[in-house]
């Protein structure tokens, strides 16, 4: 065995307890490796005569990527602290691993060999809202999606939908105008709405903030805003708002000061200033977001920007009752702050969904102590290169995800923010080359799949657009110029994920090995159901064989209401191009 390639340690995603009091122990071996994995475990006190007494269970294999196979074991500790080794089997060779290495055989003589959960403390349990899981987000861009007071238009509005969107250009979208469209919402089934930034700012997508502390004015009030809220969780939709707490705006009156007054500047130590006079270009003598002289970036660590910002996060908390907080380039801002900002947040209300804009591997961020959440990028990329550019394959999809979703303990993958678009990326539709089928491919596995989806504006309609500022177009309210077929198959996956809590995040989620190399297949299965979800990216109809014995089995298509019996072991169904099934048996 290759046990360069073998891997665990007891903390993080390889060993971590859920809600139900059960702790789950994860080990990564090289691929097609081993043919058994063993727990071997046992309280650290309790002996008899001399030696630790000590219990086995199989682990299971839960997914291999390129490189590893991952394997998982759930066990309940009857004291809630445990000591623990692997005993590892290639079929010729046989080994125990404990944390101070490799032995013939388990030691018995001291527990101080083995791994050590010390004691599963309840406090230290990653715990996001429950009702994240249940959750179907709806991003709106709120510039862009429906203007219901033409009074509070800014100035130089265009006409609604007249001129392509561009960075400077106006079109007058406000919180009136979603308030008048919540019965769309509604409709479609959507449950939480993740607003981009509404805070009084200078451009249309409002990241460069003036003022924390209040609506921007072409958006309405902040009794608008209330109403909006209040209206919202009448219809059983949550608010997610969007803060950026890395930068501010260049008009932000604090930064203003500073290049007014320079060194004398009370606020100089807001931001990270490198040498006066301030200097904006070729390149700005302070820290700013990327080289961007218009979003200098705060000094978190600052006394008074903490405190300043702190108040924020409660502000709108305490006043609006808003549902979840959206941090903006979340990985810049130091780990203290937002751990503080957790426990200000959350101290006004527990089940605050706090989601951090991180787009690489986020464990240090998910402990439980900083974020709920963060949005699942690597998702994004690997369902557009699967069903939208086509370039990798259904197994390499199988594979990569297969790293992703190990990459986090479970209770952490069930809260992950998916989507398949948004107002920094090109459109769905514009993605997948115009191709509806793919598209549809595209929302059956995001509102089917493990974790929390979110639906950018106008994408359930079929709305196109290319790279920023083109995803950013007036929503289309015209029927007619709606695709209202693809709004029906988003509503109708809506409607099935919330009949059926295997298809939100009930049971365990596995992907099915197969013998069709053009099908993405996985499951989510619990004691008494499992739905089987198969997606066809062959240009060709395929023939599916279930790979599992179903004799005796009724198996109903959820899609159509179809019900077969089925007498045989085996059983094929057939998939269109481009197309697929969701199965329960």
């Amino acid at each position: 065995m290759l046990k360069e390639a073998i891997y665990h340690r007891p903390k993080d995603n390889y060993a971590y307890v859920c809600a139900n009091g059960k702790l789950n122990i994860q080990i990564r071996t090289k691929k097609n490796d081993l043919n058994k994995v063993t727990l071997v475990y046992g309280d650290p006190y309790d002996w008899k005569e001399n030696q630790w007494q000590t219990s086995t269970v199989p682990l299971k294999k839960s997914g291999s990527d390129q490189l590893f196979d991952y394997w998982y074991v759930t066990v309940v500790p009857p004291f809630r602290r445990i000591r623990y080794g692997f005993i590892l089997d290639d079929g010729s060779e046989k080994t125990c691993l404990t944390e101070k290495g490799y032995y013939p055989e388990p030691p018995l003589d001291d527990t101080a060999y083995y791994f050590c959960f010390p004691f599963m403390n309840t406090i230290d349990v990653f715990k996001a809202p429950d009702w994240v899981k249940d959750t179907v987000w709806y991003q709106i861009f709120p510039e862009r999606f429906a203007n219901g007071n033409k009074e509070s238009n800014p100035e130089g509005v265009v006409p609604w939908g007249s001129e392509d969107p561009a960075p400077t250009n106006f079109f007058g979208g406000d919180i009136e105008g979603v308030i008048q469209n919540i019965p769309y919402l509604k409709k479609l089934g959507v449950s939480g709405i993740y607003f981009t930034p509404i805070f009084k700012a200078f451009s249309n997508h409002k990241y460069d903030t003036i003022d924390y502390m209040e609506i921007d004015p072409q958006f309405g009030t902040k009794e608008t805003f209330k109403d909006l809220v209040e209206t919202c969780h009448q219809n059983g939709i949550k608010i997610m708002l969007d803060a950026v707490f890395n930068h501010s705006g260049f008009l932000f009156p604090q930064f203003q000061d500073v290049l007014e007054k320079g060194e004398n500047s009370r606020f100089k130590n807001w931001f990270h200033i490198h040498e006066f006079p301030i200097i904006t270009e070729p390149t700005p003598n302070y820290d700013t977001f990327a080289f961007t002289p218009f979003m200098p970036k705060l000094n978190t660590e600052n006394p008074e920007v903490k405190e300043y910002l702190l108040e924020v996060g409660r502000y709108w908390v305490r006043e609006f009752d808003i549902d979840g907080w959206r941090l903006d380039v979340a990985n810049e801002v130091d780990h203290a702050f937002w751990r503080d900002f957790r426990s200000e947040v959350k101290a006004i209300k527990q089940d605050l969904y706090i989601l951090g804009e991180i787009w690489h591997d986020s464990m240090p961020w998910l402990r439980g102590d900083q974020f709920d959440a963060v949005m699942n990028y690597p998702f994004t990329t690997n369902i557009l290169n699967l069903f939208a550019k086509q370039s990798i394959s259904a197994k390499e999809f199988v594979e990569n995800m297969t790293s992703v979703i190990h990459m986090y303990p479970k209770n952490v993958n069930e809260a992950a923010f998916n989507l398949v678009g948004s107002h920094d990326t090109p459109r769905i539709l514009t993605e997948c080359g115009d191709d509806i089928d793919r598209v549809k491919q595209v929302f059956t596995m995001l509102l089917t799949y493990i974790g929390t989806p979110c639906i950018y504006y106008g994408d359930e309609i079929g709305m196109t657009g290319s790279q920023d500022p083109g995803c950013r177009k007036c929503m289309e309210w015209d029927t007619e110029n709606q695709n209202t077929d693809l709004y029906s198959h988003v509503q109708k996956l809506i409607q099935l994920r919330k009949k059926h809590p295997l298809l939100r995040n009930e049971g365990d989620f596995s992907f099915v090995d197969s013998e069709h190399l053009d099908c993405l297949a996985y499951t989510k299965t619990n004691d008494e159901k499992t739905i089987l979800i198969i997606l066809n990216t062959n240009k060709s109809k395929v023939e599916y064989r279930i790979p599992y014995n179903v004799s005796g089995k009724t198996i109903k298509n959820l899609w159509n209401g179809q019900e077969t019996k089925v007498s045989a072991e085996t059983w094929t169904t057939h998939i269109p191009r481009n197309g697929f099934v969701i199965l329960e048996y």
